[in-house]
């Protein structure tokens, strides 16, 4: 599966980012900067966004911390290549560090980061818990992680919703740039993804003291925050 989904990831590279603005009507960057904020990341800290993507969140993270460092990690070369060439045109001493890796084995030492934020990486991860232990182990003891990403509302309405969204302007949207299948795998990644509270508990059988999940956008969204103590 993980192949798979990189080779996704892959494909849709080039146009990733014009996609999100699009299906998301640019809310997409309200809800990137919710997930920065609370990650609670601090100005001079040592940061890592992970499924960093383009690099939209790394930079944001960059922006708050200031002379501290971030490490934008993703499993997609193409995606690397788009936020490293995003960045130098911003930058002419890039913040961000890129690193091509699986969230599954991070690069990283033990008890090595202050923060860490995650942007619609958790659902299309092979093993979800083994993704949360691996932040765990890689987190300093007090440090906390945010995890932004889509889920299935528990409003029948908005579920409905949701999926008429995903049916009509995702899908459509995507196959005019003729990536049709590559968006529609959406829709069956949501049904197998956990609901917050099974995200909680999760979250707390590998070890974070404290775990909350924050509905967002009438539940179609939502951050799970982890705090390692």
């Amino acid at each position: 599966m993980s192949e798979e989904v990189r080779a996704i990831f892959n494909r849709i590279a080039p146009v990733y980012d014009e996609l999100n603005d699009k299906l998301s009507f640019g809310q997409h960057r309200v809800w990137k900067e919710m997930a920065v904020k609370w990650s609670q990341a601090k100005p001079g800290d040592t940061c890592v966004d992970l499924c960093c993507g383009s690099g939209d969140i790394s930079l944001r993270l960059a922006r708050r911390i200031g002379t501290g460092k971030v490490y934008g990690v993703d499993f997609s070369s193409e995606l690397l290549a788009v936020a490293a060439s995003r960045t130098k045109s911003l930058y002419k001493q890039p913040p961000v560090t890129w690193i091509e890796a699986d969230v599954l084995n991070l690069p990283f030492e033990d008890n090595f980061f202050d923060a860490a934020t995650m942007g619609y990486g958790l659902r299309n991860v092979g093993d979800i818990k083994r993704c949360l232990q691996e932040i765990y182990r890689v987190l300093k003891s007090g440090a906390s992680c945010a995890i932004l990403d889509f889920h299935r509302p528990s409003n029948p309405i908005m579920r409905s919703f949701q999926q008429w969204y995903l049916d009509n302007l995702v899908v459509s949207t995507a196959t005019q740039m003729g990536l049709k299948e590559e968006y529609a795998y959406i829709s069956p990644s949501l049904d197998r993804f956990p609901i917050g509270s099974e995200q909680v508990a999760i979250a707390r059988q590998v070890g974070f003291a404290s775990s909350t999940h924050y509905p967002i956008a009438n539940g179609m969204m939502g951050v799970l925050v982890v705090n390692k103590y």
